[in-house]
C-alpha cells in the first residue's frame, strides 16, 4: 500500500482534504455539513499522511497533541454554548453580532464558534484514534 505513487500523492491530497474540511465546516451553519462532517473528513486527511509517511510525522505536522487540540474544541463550544446566559436566553441559543470590518458589516454567530469547537474536538479525538491505530499497527 505504501509505495512511491502514494507517498508522491498523499501530500497533495492531504492538503486538499484539509481544504474541504474547512470548506464544508464553513458552510454547515446554512447547508448540509458542519463541524462533525468536517472534522472527520479533516482527520482522514491527517489518517492518509500518516498511512504514506509514519505517525511521527503526523504529530510532527500538528504542532500539538490531538487531544489538546480536542480539548480545545470543546472549551470553545462550551464557551459559545454560555455566552446566551448573561443575555437571559437559553443555554445554546445563538447569538449574533455585527462588526465593522474594513468598512463592511460582518455577521458572526456562536453558531460558527460552536461549529469550530465540533470540528476541532472531532479532528483531534478521531485523529489521536487513527495515530493509535497506526501505532499499534506498525508494531
Amino acid at each position: 500500500m505504501n509505495t512511491l505513487i502514494f507517498r508522491t500523492f498523499a501530500p497533495f491530497l492531504t492538503a486538499l482534504m484539509l481544504l474541504f474540511s474547512i470548506f464544508v465546516l464553513l458552510r454547515g451553519h446554512n447547508e448540509p455539513g458542519g463541524g462533525f462532517i468536517g472534522g472527520l473528513i479533516g482527520a482522514s486527511a491527517f489518517a492518509i499522511y500518516g498511512i504514506a509517511f509514519g505517525v511521527q510525522a503526523v504529530r510532527r505536522a500538528l504542532w500539538f497533541h490531538p487531544m489538546s487540540i480536542a480539548g480545545c474544541g470543546l472549551l470553545i463550544s462550551t464557551l459559545s454554548g454560555f455566552i446566551s446566559a448573561p443575555l437571559g436566553l437559553p443555554f445554546m441559543t445563538g447569538v449574533w453580532i455585527y462588526p465593522t470590518l474594513f468598512g463592511v458589516e460582518v455577521p458572526l454567530a456562536t453558531v460558527v464558534s460552536f461549529d469550530v469547537g465540533v470540528y476541532l474536538v472531532v479532528v483531534g479525538t478521531f485523529t489521536s484514534i487513527a495515530l493509535a491505530l497506526e501505532e499499534r499497527d506498525d508494531a
